[in-house]
């Protein structure tokens, strides 16, 4: 099952609406996207705690790596660019990590707060080779747009 990202941005609106509590907000966000794709094998945050360094949580999935500074693999490279992250082969990505051997694929977008800081990443691994495209960033940038850029 493909995500229905209209359904799902409006359930995400829904669910969060009212909510300020970035760590609630998080946990919300990730669960439904995690639930609402087959693709979505590891779906969660990694927040920014201090310069340069990313901090896992709310996550759902296996386990994922404690802490990635923004000098190593996709997560690093989003929260280093500000630019979304659309790995077909992870295996190909220069400096990858493998936190989890199943990873074929992976997606990972910035998240902004109001002030236009940088917050965390949103990363979501799949255990399909070339699972991502154009339209998962955008739809899923939107869903995170609406929920911490308000």
């Amino acid at each position: 099952m493909k995500a229905d990202y209209r359904v799902l941005a409006q359930t995400v609106a829904a669910l969060t609406e009212g909510e300020t509590d970035v760590v609630a907000l998080m946990a919300t966000v990730t669960c439904e996207v995690h639930h609402a794709d087959d693709r979505f094998d590891w779906t969660g945050f990694y927040r920014v705690t201090a310069p340069e360094l990313l901090k896992i949580g709310p996550y759902q999935g296996g386990h994922g790596c404690l802490t990635i500074p923004f000098g190593r693999g996709v997560c690093g490279a989003a929260a280093r660019s500000g630019e979304v992250q659309l790995v077909r082969d992870v295996d190909a990505f220069p400096g990858h990590i493998a936190c989890a051997t199943s990873t074929r694929s992976e997606l990972v977008l910035p998240v902004r707060n109001r002030d236009g800081d940088l917050i965390a990443v949103f990363d979501i691994d799949s255990d399909q080779p070339d699972a991502f495209d154009a339209e998962d960033a955008k739809a899923l940038g939107d869903i995170l747009d609406q929920v911490f850029g308000q």
